[in-house]
């Protein structure tokens, strides 16, 4: 009973039943109706690079203290968990002591208050954590949310203005047990996860109807990086229902892509599709990114900025805040009339040194880029005693460029000129009053491919593609081997390949056929495929150490992992599609080479039984013999080119799950060279 009991205790702490459905608020005031953030994302703080944790009290606490956000997010992977040669993940206490300190130094150099500061896991972060609060956890301990008992998976912060309210909500969707690298690499959201937050996204407006509230929502994974619920219940359904503005998240590395943005387009009835944006920020690790978010009556937009190493070196940064830039910015479902009302231009200005002059310029495309319209601006008053607010505001006749087909006809530029005569200016972009939106930033095909497609869909598409076309590929020859062993053309045919006359040799289309036939002939070998490619699909492949070096040893199905411990009670599927970075790689370069080249060798001792009944001149004889000996000798080095990437998966694997265990998996380690051995020694 007590074994039960305590059983049950650590499945609700490693589910999170209990925290998972709950959800931390604070509410923050703030003056005027204009808020703005500074996000952060992916510092991988290292044990072996020191420098990492350095610039954040360096860099970013000086940059802080100029832009005095009111919120600072903290967006996933903390820490880097990797050893020095980078081939295995752990957690390592060091580093966290070291992310605690520097976070302790950047407070005290911004000028921030720590509970403005929110905090949130990575995958990195869940490398080897067993299950929340066990001793490898080490963000329950140093996270600035665990310092201010901050316990939830949840975290809604309001920001309260004059009339309106800001929402920004963090979610954490790192997986309940913490599974080692590489198969930890998607967002793995509950149903009752999802649930919470879309409850959440409706409090501040069943609380407060009268209150007009803008929603952000930020995380660690991208929606193209994040699993469906057991239910299939997805995230763009819900942020679109309830009319999120945007999704800010990190993840994918600014040696990707810096301008990773997508505008989501969802149906949430017959008729009516809701939109919002996502917008990835690259990593603080190697290029010092930071994103610094403003809300304006509702409208978000953002700039990012690359840190300078030198100390103090803060650049002038400017950004807009409306109009908003018409290509990432507005949406499709957007009222125009609320677009209409505004006859303001407003802009934040962060710089280390006093701003003298404001000034923004309105550009028409349509005339070669020609100057409109000059428009001073003017710092903004606030009741409030504190000085040299970073916001600069003007007046101006929105009504001269509206009814404007084109989005991306009138272009804004602000230029800003400080105390020592340098001027800066901001990016020049197109802008619509009406919330009109303009073709997208253009994206290369590895963008496309990586930020725009679900990978959870496609690695289904992959996996089952592959396992359909070996099953075919297995199945298809044997039967034609029924028809063809009847037929006396068909043996006059199959010499006449094998001869490789030159009229045959451009027939390639039959001779691949002939492969394929041939190439089952042999039971033993064909029925050895058949049976392995059945225990990949339904047996386990390998063992290892799924979470810590010294844990319980897990079971890796295709579907992903087997877990039978006293505080997970026997989960299935653990990980998926996330072992697709073992499985793919496993499918395509191990298990196809592997049954190609056994029909190959198999075909190419049949070509020698024929070679070797033809009746031939002592020339043509030699020849021939030659010309096998050729082909023998490709064959064999296909198998030992075959033979090292298998050694090298295996060698890479070994490294993050256990040497013993992996080695001791038959399906992943020993089968296929078992296989590719008895093919060469029974054709040789």
């Amino acid at each position: 009973m007590a074994y039960f009991l305590i059983s049950l205790l650590f499945f609700l702490v490693s589910f999170g039943f209990s925290s998972s459905s709950m959800v931390s608020r604070e509410v923050f005031p703030m003056e005027g109706n204009i808020a703005w953030v500074v996000q952060v994302s992916d510092l991988h703080i290292s044990a072996y690079h020191h420098d990492r944790a350095e610039d954040l009290d360096r860099l970013l606490g000086p940059a802080l203290r100029i832009i005095r956000p009111h919120l600072l997010l903290i967006t996933g992977d903390i820490t880097d968990a990797k050893n020095r040669k980078r081939t295995s993940t752990r957690q390592d206490e060091s580093e966290w002591i070291q992310y605690k300190r520097s976070m302790d130094a950047v407070v005290r150099q911004g000028g921030i208050e720590k509970r403005r500061i929110f905090d949130i896991r990575g995958n990195h972060d869940k490398y080897g954590v067993p299950y929340a609060g066990s001793s490898l956890d080490f963000f329950s301990s140093y996270s600035i949310s665990s310092q201010l008992n901050r316990l939830s998976n949840i975290h809604s912060i309001s920001l309260v203005g004059d009339d309106r309210t800001y929402m920004f909500l963090g979610i954490d969707d790192t997986m309940h047990i913490g599974i080692r690298g590489p198969s930890n690499l998607f967002g793995h959201p509950t149903d009752d996860h999802i649930n919470t937050i879309e409850s959440e996204l409706r409090y501040w407006e069943n609380t407060h109807p009268n209150s007009s509230v803008t929603k952000v929502v930020f995380g660690h994974f991208p929606m193209s990086f994040t699993a469906s619920s057991k239910k299939g219940q997805r995230y763009e359904t819900i942020f679109a229902k309830q009319s999120i503005s945007g999704y800010i998240c990190g993840h994918l590395h600014a040696k990707f892509s810096k301008q990773l943005w997508k505008r989501h387009s969802v149906k949430v009835a017959d008729t009516v599709k809701k939109q919002f944006w996502e917008w990835e920020l690259g990593d603080w690790k190697e290029f010092k990114l930071i994103r610094i978010l403003s809300i304006d009556e509702g409208q978000v937009s953002f700039a990012d900025m690359e840190l300078s190493n030198k100390q103090n070196d803060f650049p002038t940064t400017i950004l807009i805040t409306y109009p908003t830039d018409s290509r990432s910015m507005n949406r499709l479902d957007a009222e125009p009339q609320t677009q209409l009302l505004r006859n303001d231009i407003n802009t934040l200005v962060f710089s280390a040194l006093p701003i003298r002059n404001v000034t923004a310029k309105v550009f028409d495309s349509s005339r070669a880029f020609k100057i409109v319209e000059e428009i001073p601006l003017l710092p903004a008053i606030f009741d409030s005693s504190i000085d040299n607010k970073p916001l600069y505001q003007a007046k101006w006749n929105a009504e001269n460029y509206r009814n404007d087909p084109s989005a991306a006809r009138y272009w804004l530029q602000v230029f800003v000129l400080d105390s020592q005569g340098k001027e800066t200016q901001s990016a020049l972009r197109p802008f619509s009053v009406e919330g009109k939106v303009a073709a997208e930033y253009p994206t290369t095909l590895l963008v496309h491919l990586v930020f725009r497609i679900r990978w959870e869909a496609l690695y289904s598409i992959l996996l089952w593609g592959n396992l359909c076309f070996l099953f075919i590929f297995l199945s298809l020859p044997k039967l034609l081997n029924q028809f063809m062993d009847r037929s006396v053309s068909y043996q006059k045919w199959a010499a006449s390949v094998s001869v490789s006359s030159p009229v045959q040799q451009r027939r390639v289309l039959f001779s691949v056929l002939w492969v394929l036939i041939e190439g089952s002939r042999n039971k033993a070998l064909w029925c050895c495929m058949v049976f392995y490619l059945l225990w990949l699909v339904r047996l386990p492949w390998f063992w290892g150490h799924m979470t810590s070096e010294n844990g319980d040893i897990a079971t890796m199905y295709i579907f992903g992992w087997s877990v039978n411990s006293p505080y997970t009670m026997n989960l299935m599927g653990l990980g998926n599609p996330d072992v697709l970075t073992i499985t793919l790689p496993f499918m395509y370069f191990v298990v196809t080479p592997l049954m190609l080249l056994i029909y190959c060798l198999c075909a190419e001792r049949s070509a020698a039984c024929f070679q070797a009944s033809a009746r031939k001149t002592v020339e043509s004889e030699q020849r021939v013999a030659k010309t096998m000996r050729t082909k023998r000798r490709v064959l064999l080095l296909a198998c030992a080119i075959f033979t090292c990437i298998h050694f090298k998966q295996c060698c890479s694997l070994m490294r993050f799950y256990g040497a013993g265990t992996v080695a001791l998996s038959p399906a992943f380690s020993w089968a296929p060279p078992l296989l590719l051995a008895t093919a060469i020694y029974s054709t040789s």
